[in-house]
């Protein structure tokens, strides 16, 4: 985000300078997009899944072949299974997330630097 100070630090009659820093404003932006995947393209998609995830355990319960501690045992390590892919997929995000913004916000410092 983009705080008062450093728009303190661009000069109203210098045109050029607002035209780069309104670029790198908008490479900012894109933050939200990774890989072609928007976060909320993300979210919906974990939650889908977690969903899913209930709902076929429900359906296992009442079609189960085996006993049903066998069957618990199952489900929760597959539950287990599932809710870790789900917080490394997120802590990925994250992570990569983290690393664009640093990278955009030195880009727009260096810029910043260079016209003075």
């Amino acid at each position: 985000m983009v705080r008062d100070k450093d728009l303190e630090l661009v000069d109203g009659d210098d045109e050029e300078l607002e035209d780069e820093f309104d670029e790198e404003l908008d490479d900012l932006d894109e933050i939200d997009e990774l890989d072609g995947h928007s976060v909320g393209t993300m979210v919906g998609f974990v939650t889908g899944l977690l969903i899913g995830a209930a709902l076929g355990a429900g359906v296992a319960i009442l079609v189960a072949p085996e006993r049903g501690e066998v069957t618990r045992r199952r489900l929760r390590s597959r539950f287990e299974d599932i809710q870790e892919d789900a917080r490394d997929r997120f802590d990925s995000v994250r992570e990569e997330t983290g690393r664009r913004l640093k990278k955009g916000r030195r880009r727009v410092r260096r810029r910043l630097r260079s016209r003075r």
